[in-house]
């Protein structure tokens, strides 16, 4: 059994913040056109596990259910959680998390977080990025990239370009 592929699909500012500094996404949510597809249906067909970082996760866990189908979630997060159907909850590291993933059979798993991004980066296991660029300045705020990971050649897949002025640049790791 192969592993599976992981892939990152995520908007950012356009100078790299992914949320505002106390972690709000109201700019993000201002600047989307409803009548705009940015790709993430597209994506979310494809895909059968979603992997995120805590901050990623306390963002969404109001909602019940959580918009992803029965697609399982692992929520990496040094915290003890409330158990909650379809989610886990654990400490894995990015290598263990992609070995359990094989073993599970999954082929397709999306990669959210700037942290928990950056950490899969660091351990090269990336392989393919969405990043829609939102034509907004913040000056401060959580960065989409975190220090600690190794030059990283990329190629680009495709480049698509809204009214909104959104921008999504998709590559592939070389």
């Amino acid at each position: 059994m192969r592993a599976p592929r992981l892939s990152v699909f995520i908007a950012a500012s356009l100078d790299g913040f992914i949320a505002t500094t106390d972690g709000r996404l109201d700019w993000l949510e201002a600047a989307a056109r409803p009548d705009e597809d940015y790709g993430y249906e597209g994506l979310m067909a494809t895909v059968d596990a979603l992997a995120m970082g805590r901050g990623t996760y306390d963002h969404i866990a109001h909602l019940d259910p959580l918009p992803f189908g029965d697609r399982p979630v692992f929520v990496f997060t040094h915290g003890s959680m409330a158990p909650r159907p379809g989610v886990t909850f654990w400490q894995a590291d990015p290598r263990g998390a992609l070995e359990h993933w094989r073993t599970l059979g999954l082929e397709h798993v999306y990669v959210d977080g700037g942290e928990l991004i950056s950490t899969f980066l660091a351990e090269g296991l990336i392989d393919d990025l969405t990043i829609t660029v939102v034509p907004q300045l913040l000056g401060a705020g959580r960065p989409l990239f975190h220090a600690g990971f190794a030059h990283t050649a990329l190629e680009l897949t495709d480049l698509r370009s809204w009214d909104s002025g959104m921008v999504s640049l998709s590559y592939r790791r070389i």
